[in-house]
């Protein structure tokens, strides 16, 4: 599972950040320890045969679930089955059925069976159901906003601008909202599913498609088969218009299954895929071990995207046109993500929640091995870097374990913890056993535990044994513990030992033990020093130097999961910015003069050496901090700025040189941006419009229109929102949705860009437009888990969805024409008021 995070980052920053730590979901409950599922009844195999009611949006299903006692004998098979019609329960031998007792009550289906079954006696049982996906009452999270477990998307087909489509969504315990099953990440079977569909589209579930036959009235009967035992969280159905582009690697079919508008561009999107899975199997010597690989879209997505085995399911953000390929494909990341699960949660699972890292910490890593392989190391730094920051800058995950057995909600663990902070922390320990060691331990978990399931000791277990060390000391910090180093430090020089003495303070309440790279400039160089820092509040060390060191670098490496405190003057982050091999050690010196830009002369020559650096993330990031504006800086690095804006091989670069030179305001620059408004790239092309208008703001409204916006980074909509509002530009109304629905929060972290985003939500409220209104709807929706039980931020949503609701009546009364159209906005924003009670 990629957690779907949302665009604008306010609802875990500075506003929320000390109220969230006091009013989480748990607060003021006792906590339960979260014992992983006992397991009476071992799942053998699943068959299913379905079909659809799409008027009702209900499935009817046959279901032959075979199984046996996991270990003690038993009559009982308790089942998960959440608010279904349960029309026959039976005991199945060789296709005679002998009707059997059975109680369901409380989405529990308790059957009695014929006789006490001894451990791999197996049974098989049938059951005859109903799914109705629209009355299971169980809640969503943070993650996962939704969890009814089977979707039908414009079932009736009303919505011309959406396509028909069914999807499944499994994690955590949704799977039992369409078949009877034990819904536990313990539990594994096999699987085959007969789905009858309309012919006129495809089909998509785990495993093969075994067979295909035409049926009666326009109908189909696709026969999917898996062979392999998988959790029963991980099955999978789709169905929908899709064109299917077929790629491989090696023998095994990798197929991508796209709307058709975007059929011309599935190599772009999906097309790294085959390269992927040769380069996973090389890593850890283990052969992606299933049948097939298969990546779909589904509108409407409750979440990021979902590793069902073999049949991966990504949210429509997935879907890009050249104009945002060309800039970055924003959703390799998560296709690596979500095939790395084929091993680390597929192959082997967590055997409970509580242990979700052994999959989802295992999978953002993973991010950060093809990012390394494919891009380089500093590409793979930045990324971790940006992952790592976002669990430092959110105070309320400090106390989470990383495993941990009391949470109130299973859906609570998908976090920053188990995410962001989880890969770090293995990227740590890679670096402590070295790769060898730890690609080695990868493949030990992997060949030990395959097809079963594991948690966070087996990990450490086969660390050990691979490399020989004791783990305990990491594993009880990182895993069993919480928190991180919060780290401080100073230096001072003994002349007669011509020695520098380095201290190293933590001043959290449990202190850590790790290993530290230390850079100590002498004379302007950097020498690297690897030393242990204990596990004590204060640690010293002395180093050699030749006089009073220019410069003590702590954390050089970047390896290191902890928040330190700086206090290096800009002449010394120059220094460090010139000194550094390492990306993040790089980048934090430009971070580190950003405010003393214009104002310090080594601030302004770190500007000029980091514009000129072979890492475009570093050269984005400078021009971003240069303000041509300043004469000083115009004359330092003018022409370098417009030769970037012209020739740099990277678009984003070239966009953000753009914007460098638009704040000149300079009409020499214009050729230049008008070159940039036939660029394919989408960043070029809108940083090139907000350059232009700056100069000459009548061109507003011809030129915002024509840019596509969907999908458009942040720092692009965060340029053109104000443009876009200002000239009523309506093409772009359900663009600015994204940001116009966050409005009260961007006010207290950008108020000027707040205002417009004000204003644009008013616009939006005022105008008969369903599809701005429904983006408005559905991006407060995906926030509700974010933002949790946090009273004053649901009461300022709530009373910015009823100033909006009182707007569309007023809409209503003045176009009563319009009606049809406006009780639909006016139906969604009661929906989402409703939500936030």
């Amino acid at each position: 599972m990629k957690k779907a995070i949302l665009s604008i980052a306010i609802l875990g920053g500075i506003f929320f950040s000390a109220n969230v730590a006091a009013q989480t979901e748990t607060s003021g409950r006792e906590k339960v320890y979260r014992a992983t599922h006992t397991k009476v009844t071992e799942l053998k195999h699943t068959k299913l045969k379905v079909n659809f009611d799409y008027q009702k949006e209900q499935m009817n299903g046959e279901e032959w679930l075979t199984a046996a006692p996991f270990f003690y004998p038993s009559n009982e098979l308790t089942l998960d089955a959440k608010s279904m019609l349960i029309h026959e329960v039976a005991l199945d031998m060789n296709g005679k059925k002998t009707p059997l007792k059975y109680d369901y009550k409380d989405d529990i289906l308790k059957i009695i069976l014929d006789k006490t079954y001894q451990k791999n006696q197996d049974y098989t049982v049938y059951i005859k159901y109903t799914s109705r996906p629209n009355e299971v009452k169980q809640q969503g999270s943070a993650a996962i906003n939704d969890a009814k477990g089977l979707y039908f998307i414009n079932a009736q087909g009303k919505d011309p601008d959406k396509p028909t489509q069914i999807w499944t969504q499994g994690e955590t315990e949704s799977s039992s909202a369409w078949f009877p099953t034990i819904d536990k990440p313990n539990q594994k079977t096999t699987q085959e599913i007969y789905m009858t569909v309309p012919d006129k589209y495809v089909t998509l579930s785990n495993g093969i498609l075994k067979d295909s036959q035409k049926d009666a009235n326009g109908l189909r009967t696709d026969h999917w088969v898996m062979d392999k035992r998988h959790a029963t969280y991980l099955f999978f159905m789709g169905v929908g218009e899709y064109a299917i582009v077929k790629d491989k690697w090696k023998n095994i079919p990798v197929d991508y299954y796209i709307e058709k508008e975007y059929e011309p561009y599935a190599k772009q999107i999906y097309g790294n895929t085959p390269e992927m899975m040769e380069f996973f199997s090389k890593k850890m010597g283990y052969d992606y071990p299933w049948a097939k690989y298969a990546q779909i879209s589904g509108r409407d997505y409750v979440s990021g995207a979902m590793e069902n085995t073999t049949a991966t399911l990504h949210g429509s953000d997935i879907l890009q046109k050249p104009g945002q390929l060309i800039d970055e494909n924003t959703w390799e990341d998560t296709i690596a993500h979500e095939l790395f699960h084929h091993w680390f949660g597929d192959l082997v699972t967590a055997e409970s929640w509580s242990n979700l890292t052994v999959n989802e910490s295992f999978a953002n890593y993973s991010e950060y091995l093809w990012n390394e392989y494919k891009y380089g190391k500093d590409q793979a730094d930045y990324h971790q870097k940006q992952d790592v920051n976002m669990y430092i800058h959110n105070p309320s995950d400090f106390k989470k374990n990383l495993v941990r057995f009391n949470y109130d909600s299973r859906e609570d663990v998908f976090d920053l913890v188990t995410y962001q902070k989880g890969g770090g922390i293995l990227h740590m320990l890679r670096n402590y056993l070295g790769d060898d060691a730890f690609f080695a331990g990868m493949n030990d978990y992997l060949k030990t535990n395959e097809y079963q399931s594991g948690e966070a000791h087996q990990v450490r277990l086969s660390f050990e044994k691979v490399s020989g060390k004791d783990l305990n000391w990491f594993f009880n910090q990182w895993y069993f513990g919480s928190g991180n180093p919060k780290i401080n430090y100073s230096y001072t020089f003994e002349p007669v030992k011509k020695q520098v003495v380095v201290t190293i303070n933590q001043t959290q309440d449990q202190p850590f033990e790790f290993p530290l790279a230390i850079d100590v400039y002498d004379n302007g160089k950097p020498k690297r020093y690897n030393v242990w820092v204990n596990a004590e509040a204060k640690n010293t060390f002395n180093f050699d130097v030749s006089k009073n060191a220019d410069l003590v670098n702590i954390n050089a490496d970047g390896v290191l999961l902890a928040d330190i405190t700086d206090t290096k003057t800009p002449e010394q982050y120059l220094m460090q910015f010139v000194g550094s091999k390492e990306f993040k050690s790089k980048y934090n010196a430009l971070n580190g003069i950003k405010d003393q830009v214009g104002k310090n002369p080594s601030a302004t020559k770190l500007l000029a050496a980091a514009i000129k650096d072979p890492f475009f993330r570093t050269r984005i990031k400078a021009l971003q901090l240069v303000d041509l504006s300043n004469a000083e800086q115009l004359k330092a690095m003018g022409s370098e700025v417009e030769r970037l804006a012209v020739n740099d091989p990277k678009t984003l670069v070239q966009a953000a040189a753009i914007s460098a030179l638009a704040k000149t305001k300079d009409k020499k620059y214009l050729p230049i941006f008008e070159k940039g408004l036939n660029a394919v790239s989408n960043s070029v092309k809108g940083n090139s419009v907000g350059a232009i208008i700056e100069i000459d703001p009548s061109r507003a409204n011809a030129l915002a229109d024509k840019i596509d916006l969907e999908g458009a980074p942040d720092n692009l909509m965060d340029k053109l929102l104000p443009i876009i509002v200002k000239n009523k530009v309506t093409s772009q109304m359900s663009n600015i949705a994204q940001v116009a629905a966050f409005y009260p929060f961007i006010k207290f972290q950008n108020p000027e860009l707040g205002k417009s985003a004000e204003e644009g939500y008013n616009w939006i409220m005022s105008s008969d437009n369903l599809k701005a209104t429904e983006s408005i709807t559905k991006m407060l929706g995906q926030a509700k888990g974010q933002i949790g039980e946090n009273p004053q931020a649901k009461m300022m949503i709530s009373q910015m969805l009823k100033d909006g609701l009182n707007k569309k009546m007023e809409l209503l009364k003045q176009n009563p024409q319009n009606a049809a159209s406006i009780n639909k906005q006016i139906d969604a924003l009661n929906k989402a008021i409703e939500d936030f009670k």
